[in-house]
Parts: C-alpha cells; structure tokens; sequence
C-alpha cells in the first residue's frame, strides 16, 4: 500500500494541508480578514472592502447590498512562511494549500457556520478588540466545541477607540472558559497600532504605513518596555506548556533550554488537542497582523494527518463502526456538506473527502439512497469562480456538478466501501409566514424555487397549510426570510406577497397524568377491540420528547407494541391545546388489554392516541413559545429607554457591561415580541444603537398571550375586551 503523503500525484501533500474556517460574531471582521489573506497569498490582486460591496467571499447581491455574510464561501489559496533570521517558523519557506471557508455572523445564518465546522480541521475565531466576546461569538465557540475543532483567536479592530487586548483576553476566559496563550500581541493601539510582538521568537514585527496595503513589515528587534511584555508572556507561554504537554514539562523539571522550535512544537500538540488556544491581536482593516495570523495557522492549527480519522458506521448495522483513514491510498469516503444552486454551472454540491480519492468519470454511491451516480465535474471553488480539476485527494473541499437528490448531510463514497458519516445538525425553525405569487402564472415558478432553496438550507422549511391551502415558509428570523423572499424574486424571477411572521410555537405538559386509550368498534369484518395505558410527566426542558415501554406481563402482546409506539409518536405531533407539536415529555407505556381474535395492529395504534389525548389534557397541556437571547449594544445615554422597551416586551434582564462609552444589555425575549424590534430600536438610540438575537429555548406563554393565541386561531371566542 502506497504512503498517501509520498503520493506523486498530490500538489500539495496532507501535511502541507490546512482546512480552516472564519467565524465570529457579526462586523468582528471575519470577511476583512478573509480579503486581507486572499492579498497577500496572491489570489487576488486587489483588496475588496465590505463597505464597499467589493468582496471576493461576500458575492451574493444580498450580501453586497447589506455588507453581512449570508451564506459560507469557500476559497483556496497557497501561503510559504517567509525566512527570517533568528525567527522560528515551522513550516519555514514551504508552500501549504490553505482551504478557507469564510462563515456568516448573524445568528439567523447559523446552519452555514455550523456545516461548515462539520468539515474543518481548524478554525480562526475572529474578536472584536472593543466588544471582546458578543453572543454570537459564545455561539460559535460552542459550535466549534462541539466537533472538537481546534482554533486560533484573532482579536481585530486594534485600531479602534477603546480597543483592548488583555481585556477580551480575560473575557476570552471568563466567558469562553478556556485558556487563550497570547503569543502576537499588539504594539500600541487605536491610532499608534504599529504591529505585534511576536512572544515565540522574541521580536518585533513592525507593519509600514504604505501605499503597499501591509504588504512590507520588518523584524525587528525588541525595544523598551516592549522587553518586559514579551518576557512575562512568554514565561506565561512556558508555565501554561508545562503544565500541559508532557515534553515541555520534562524540560521544565530538568531546567533544561527551551528552544523557540521547542515552545512552537508544544504549542501545536496543545492548540489541536485543544487544551491552549493561541492569540494574536491586529487589524485586518489597517493591514497589520494578517501575515502573522497565517503563519500562525500553518504552525498552530492541524493538518488532516493530526485528527483521528473519522468514524462512521454500517449502513446495515447501526452498531458496527467503520473508519475512513487519511490516506489516498484507502477507499473514497467523503461528506457532502453544502449545496449550492449557482446560476452558471447548475447545482452544486460542496463535499469534503476524508479518505481515498476521486476524479472525473468516477461513480460513486450515496448510502442514504443507495444510488449510484457517475462524476461529471470536479471544482474548485473560488469563491463565486470555478476551477476545474481532475482530481480530489484526502483532505481536499471541493464540488460536483450535476448530482441528484443529495441533500446537506449525505456520505458519497466509493460503492465498496458502504459507510455513514455523522451528518451536522440543524436547529428547528423558530419563525413562518405565508408567501404566494402575485400572479397565479407564477405559482410552479414558486415551487420550484422554494424547493430549491431548502434544498440549499436545512433551516428553511416549506410546507403547505392543510386548511387553508397556504404555502408556508419557515426559518431562523425575520432577515432570513427576508432575504429567501428576495432571492425567490432575483434568481427565479418570482415576486411574491407574504403574510404577517407566525411563531413556531410549541405544546408540554405542567404535571403528570395517567389515562386510558379505549378502542372497541364494530368493523365490517367484526370487532376491533384494543386498549392502552399509559402516563405523561414534563421532561427536562430541551431534551425532546421520550417515549419508554414498561409493558411487563403480556399485557399487550409484543407484535403490538411498534403500533403502540407509533400512536404515541403521531400524537406527540399535535398538542391538544391548539395543536402544536409537543415537546419535553416524557411518556411510559405501562400496559393495556387485548382479544385474542378482536386485537389488530390499528386498534393498538387508534387506543393510544385516545389514551395520549386524555393524559395531555389530564396533565395540563400548555403553549410553549420561543425565548430569545438579545444582546443590545447602545450608547449610555439610550440605556435607560432600551432596558424599559425590553421590559415592556416581556424581557427579563439579564447583564449589563459598559466599555467605550458602550453599554452592553443581555435579555430573554420572547421572540413574539421581537418582532420590528430593528425600527424601533434605532428610533430610541437615533440609530446608533444594534442588536443580535438567537433562539435559547421554550417557556410557557402566561395565561393572557395563551388565550391571545387561541382566540387569534379561532379556538375560543375573543373576551369581550378583544372582540
């Protein structure tokens, strides 16, 4: 068997591989970042600003007009870590293949950060250097913890008033709870931002304020109290790698020299085992610090060769663990991540491969399906541009064209190596609306491109209203439909009329109850005859539905219990409230009774929906609605008149932190709430006030907005005072 990293045919071995992302909360500067890399590794030749809607990653109209992300941009570009001397680099003067994936901020985009963490090896999290750590940053983190992804932070915007370094370093901490190792730390700030002292190597690296845009920097050696910031940092670096790797430990004890290539070794088994995060501080902005930040992914953040090879299971047996080597030289196995409708080229679907490869003309099998299909073309994506290529080795991101019914999640891999890889995960939709064409003539038009788009996003739901006929649209927030509204109008010519946003409201139960299903009908072949009990209890909140069989005795016959099962699930679907799905309970089937010859596999299911409706209105049922985190950053002055429009929105008050002339309000809204929230908000603050919002979890509604609910369904009368 051939050594994948000696395979001939690679342009760039795996060791010499990164596949990163850049994620942060919105306007940190991840797209800054994102362009100043793409310059200076020479993918392009002229940087793009975001204000000025001229971004590689940022191509979308929507995104241009808006100056945010909306969706994950995938670029590719080569970096070679330039010689210095007395500078230590651990990839010094090699050229390593950097695969980006530049992410969204807002929280109503979160699918696309969280598909694209799915496949990375390593991430840059980027911080604003005034804000330090907002929620969507948390968020993020979180996302990233969660497939162990190992990172780098990069705290942006030095150069602003009131920026602070050691400040987000100990927010980092405090909020994050990890232990960020500041190894680039900024020369001076706001308008004396001059470059970073590099703690590893002990020098300075000082960026030239020219007409080169960062493109020049010298090393340079330390001055005045430079000396002893870098000395107390990097004996903070030593005492934290001694404390976390067991080599440096052993030189520590022996008091023996710790090399600059020794610390960087260290440093790069802690950063991917994910005990120390290094730190560096810039601005993407003002071209200072970019450089540093990319030798520091090539030093710091793993190559596809320093993860464990990924796990996956037989499609035939769920409990049977299979894995997918980092090597060429194993059978394909790749993780369809991302689909993309591009108007060029057709559709698209962004994969990762984690083992084997695959070229042009070869056929692949989707296990979810069992199809096989035959590979057209192979891309490489540059952002919005297309390059293509023959082939994709272990530890490439790339893109087919042309391939059917794959959706966001699906393992494509060779047709004998039959294997499952772990899809992402997607959070539920919090909020719908009503959308139709303004003329009839467009109605497939509709269709067809509402399919297209959910296609894309695992968020966006699109149903149709039983009763009323009504095609129903659903997502994160209200920019997200928004924007789906709009690009229904700009990429498939479909104008349409929407409706006012629904919350997507949910059903639990207050207490426990026990009850009884009775089915017994006389059925033109005979009887029907069958009976269930069982009893609901609240679960804990967030942890879905939980359905237990307690039968013991016989007393449903085990041939039966599946359509026991089912009749629970089915009525777990529909509250008996107002009919919303039901959530957080738990429900233990304990027994029942049956006829040897009357009993049936229907009767079984018809008696434990009875037996489900009488326990959830014997247990209290209640409408749940979604609660939103809401961070409002405002000016001091406003902060009284925001903390009082969030109270009277039902708000609960969380934090307050003041930085800059900044105060800093966290809440839990109820999203029903929060709805024009933008518009009045910038009316209170004369615009200089922003805000962000994610879905935390579901509360019961008080018994006022519950009966408001109902009466707006048509379920009760309206009061007096409403009608």
């Amino acid at each position: 068997m051939s050594d994948s990293r000696n395979n001939p045919n690679r342009p760039f071995s795996l060791e010499r591989t990164r596949n990163i992302g850049i994620a942060a909360h919105i306007d940190a500067g991840k797209t800054t970042l994102t362009e100043r890399i793409l310059f200076y590794t020479g993918m392009i030749h002229r940087i793009g600003e975001v204000h000025d809607g001229a971004t590689t990653t940022d191509h979308m109209e929507q995104e241009r007009e808006r100056g945010i992300t909306i969706t994950s941009a995938a670029v590719t570009c080569n970096w070679k870590q330039i010689p210095q001397e007395n500078v230590t680099k651990l990839y010094d003067g090699q050229d390593v293949r950097v695969n980006i994936i530049d992410t969204p901020g807002h929280v109503d985009f979160t699918a696309e950060v969280e598909r694209s963490l799915r496949v990375l090896d390593g991430a840059i999290v980027v911080f604003c250097g005034v804000a330090g750590v907002q929620p969507q940053s948390e968020t993020v983190w979180r996302q990233a913890a969660k497939y162990e992804v190992p990172r780098i932070i990069f705290v942006n915007k030095m150069d602003r008033v009131g920026a602070d370094f050691n400040g987000v370093v100990a927010d980092v901490t405090k909020k994050l709870h990890t232990t960020p190792v500041p190894v680039l730390i900024p020369i001076g700030s706001e308008d004396n931002l001059q470059g970073q002292i590099d703690v590893i190597n002990e020098k300075a690296i000082i960026y030239a304020d020219d007409d080169l845009q960062g493109s020049t920097y010298e090393i340079k050696d330390l001055t005045g109290d430079q000396i002893e910031i870098c000395a107390e940092a990097r004996e903070t670096v030593i005492s934290l790698l001694a404390d976390n790797d067991e080599e440096i430990g052993e030189k520590f004890l022996m008091e023996e020299e710790l090399t600059a290539a020794d610390l960087k070794a260290a440093l790069r088994r802690a950063t991917i085992s994910n005990k120390l995060v290094p730190m560096a501080g810039g601005s993407a902005f003002k071209n200072k610090g970019v450089q540093a930040v990319l030798d520091a992914v090539l030093d710091y953040l793993p190559a596809p060769t320093d993860i464990a090879a990924t796990e996956g299971q037989d499609p035939k047996d769920a409990d049977k663990v299979i894995v997918a080597e980092t090597d060429d030289a194993k059978p394909f196995c790749s993780l369809a991540f991302k689909l993309w409708n591009d108007k060029f080229v057709g559709n698209l679907v962004f994969f990762r491969v984690y083992s084997g490869t695959v070229s042009k003309g070869d056929t692949i099998l989707n296990p979810r399906t069992g199809k096989k299909e035959r590979i057209g073309r192979l891309i490489q994506m540059q952002a919005d541009a297309q390059e293509d290529i023959d082939t994709c080795y272990a530890g490439d991101i790339a893109a087919i064209a042309g391939l059917k019914k794959v959706t966001t999640g699906d393992t494509l891999c060779d047709p004998k190596f039959n294997i499952l890889l772990e899809p992402p995960v997607f959070p539920e939709p919090v909020i719908s609306i009503a959308v139709e064409p303004k003329t009839k003539a467009d109605q497939e038009k509709m269709a067809v491109g509402l399919e297209r788009l959910s296609d894309e996003d695992p968020t966006f739901v699109v149903s149709i209203d039983e009763e009323t006929g009504q095609t129903i649209i659903a997502g994160m927030g209200e920019l997200h439909l928004e924007v789906i509204v709009d690009r229904l109008a700009r990429e498939f010519n479909v104008v349409a009329n929407t409706g006012k946003p629904q919350i997507a409201y949910r059903e639990s139960v207050k207490s426990t109850a026990k009850a009884e299903g009775t089915f017994d009908r006389q059925t033109p072949n005979g009887r029907s005859y069958a009976q269930v009990n069982l009893s609901v209890a609240p679960n804990v909140k967030g942890a879905g539905n939980e359905v237990i069989n307690a039968v013991t005795g016989g007393s449903i016959p085990k041939e039966f219990i599946s359509h026991v099962l089912t009749g629970v699930q089915d009525s777990l679907t529909n509250g008996v409230v107002a009919g919303f799905p039901v959530v957080d309970t738990k429900v233990t089937v304990t027994g029942g009774a049956f006829d040897e010859e009357d009993s049936d596999d229907n009767a079984f299911k018809v008696a434990a929906i009875f037996a489900m409706k009488n326990a959830l209105e014997s247990a209290e049922s209640t409408i749940l609605e979604p609660i939103m985190d809401v961070e409002v950053a405002t000016p001091e002055e406003n902060q009284g008149d925001i903390m009082s429009d969030l109270n009277r929105r039902r708000g609960q008050i969380g934090n307050m932190e003041t930085k800059a002339g900044f105060c800093t309000i966290s809440a839990k809204v109820p999203l029903a709430a929060m709805f024009g929230y933008m518009t009045d908000l910038r009316t209170v603050s004369s615009g200089r006030a922003s805000f962000t919002m994610e879905p935390t979890l579901f509360e019961a509604v008080p018994p006022n907005v519950e009966r408001t609910i109902m009466e707006a369904m048509g379920l009760i009368l309206p009061t007096a005072a409403t009608a």
